[in-house]
């Protein structure tokens, strides 16, 4: 393998990554060029002296939404409603048909999509000619079938992750999306994987930034017991399917698998093997899948990275940390921190960064968008991060995509990737030990 080095002679190692981190934050802030005079910046900054402000080009204009295009909402439960109350916020995603079994969820649907077409038959909406993109927002266990549809009526496809709960359907979800023709787009619910703040967080990793990544862990904690109530007992079934080893993945897949292809995608490798263990520990009724979860992910080459979730207490929420030897960085509430190591080498960036306390460690925020920001006046270093929910992020960047013709991030080789792992981490939790992972699982 040639050394990087070798091909720029005035660029040594500590100047290239050095200047590859760089490079990453300043083309963030406004597209300024980085080469060895810029490393000799970066270095120079280290010695106390301090770099100029980055310019910004003062004919910088946020694109403008492209055409409108036109929703089929299938399944209008919570996730189902907030998905048509995001809709509702982007310029250019009219809701104009509505699906569910279940007629009284029409009512609580109506504020958001009230102009919408109504079917009790997810056939009569794919058959609706005015519908070109379609949302399935249903349990897991019936995606299937659906999703399958959706695609061979030639309908574009939002599908919430997981794609399946067992990896021959996610598998088949998967083939059929890489089947489609060109133009036609299936992005998965991994919303992560649209959002400018981790993609921004994802530059700091791979130019190597934080250094050589050693551990990474991430959790979902919240109190509450995923039941939910209804009078008739069908119904009640019907809304508790996440409570039972039949249809639900448990926490691992339902909750998890946004934190688990957050790792893998950092990693920029698949694991391995996943060790899981739990048990129900807080609700003490008659679920049969896990309250509380412990997931190991084994990657090649000995990374390991834990996740942890429980509904038994909602201390610290969300978050993720990846550990490298110069830095760590902390991801929660669609926010970013870099904290790093007393004996990590000075990186130019670091004298705009605005600084947060957290206890007795000061974390330099990582803030996206920051080419937005200034064009609008406004210094990155002063900005928050952004506020749009990741949900938004999505949907936004699943209209894009079909306007401009780019394949998502979250396709269907992503969407596989992180449905097999999640099925076979509660696979591996519910037998309480370790699961090896087949290569085949992730291929069509």
């Amino acid at each position: 393998m040639t050394d990087e080095s070798s091909q720029v002679p005035d660029l040594n190692r500590r100047h290239f990554v050095k200047a590859g981190s760089l490079a990453a934050f300043m083309a963030a802030l406004g597209g300024v060029p980085v080469n060895a005079q810029e490393a000799d910046k970066a270095a120079a900054t280290a010695e106390g002296k301090v770099l100029p402000p980055p310019k910004v080009d003062p004919n910088y204009k946020e694109k403008p939404p492209g055409p409108p295009v036109k929703f089929g909402v299938i399944g209008l439960g919570s996730q189902g409603r907030e998905i048509l109350t995001t809709l509702a916020r982007l310029p250019n995603a009219p809701v104009t048909a509505l699906c569910d079994h279940y007629k009284p969820a029409f009512r609580r649907a109506a504020e958001a999509a009230p102009n919408a077409r109504q079917h009790a038959d997810y056939q009569e909406l794919l058959a609706n000619p005015e519908v070109q993109a379609v949302v399935v927002a249903i349990p897991t266990h019936l995606h299937r079938e659906i999703a399958l549809a959706a695609m061979k009526a030639g309908k574009h496809l939002y599908l919430e992750a997981p794609l399946a709960h067992t990896v021959d359907d996610a598998r088949a979800i998967a083939a059929s999306a890489k089947a489609l023709p060109k133009g036609q787009v299936f992005q998965a619910g991994l919303q992560a994987r649209e959002n400018p703040q981790n993609h921004h967080v994802l530059k700091f990793i791979r130019t190597g930034a934080i250094g050589r990544i050693a551990i990474s862990r991430g959790q979902a904690n919240k109190k509450q017991s995923w039941r939910r109530a209804s009078p008739n007992g069908d119904r009640e079934k019907a809304l508790n399917w996440r409570l039972y080893r039949d249809t639900s993945i448990g926490l691992p897949g339902e909750v998890g698998i946004h934190n688990l292809d957050t790792a893998c995608w950092y990693a920029d490798q698949v694991p391995v093997a996943v060790h899981g263990f739990g048990g129900i520990l807080q609700w003490l009724d008659d679920r049969e899948v896990a309250d509380t979860v412990t997931v190991v992910l084994e990657f090649a080459g000995g990374l390991r990275h834990t996740f942890t979730a429980t509904l038994a207490n909602s201390f610290e929420g969300d978050h993720d940390v990846f550990y490298g030897s110069d830095a760590a960085v902390l991801i929660r509430d669609n926010k970013a921190w870099m904290f790093k190591e007393t004996d990590a080498p000075l990186l130019g960036w670091e004298v705009y960064a605005r600084k947060d306390d957290f206890q007795s460690d000061s974390g330099i925020a990582l803030v996206a968008n920051a080419t937005k920001i200034l064009a609008q006046g406004k210094k990155p270093a002063e900005a928050a991060s952004q506020t749009e929910p990741p949900l938004q992020f999505a949907l936004g960047r699943f209209v894009d995509h079909i306007n401009d013709g780019t394949p998502p991030d979250a396709g269907w080789k992503a969407g596989l990737q992180a449905t097999v792992i999640g099925i076979k981490a509660h696979e591996a939790v519910q037998k309480g030990g370790r699961v090896a992972l087949d290569p085949a699982w992730f291929e069509v």
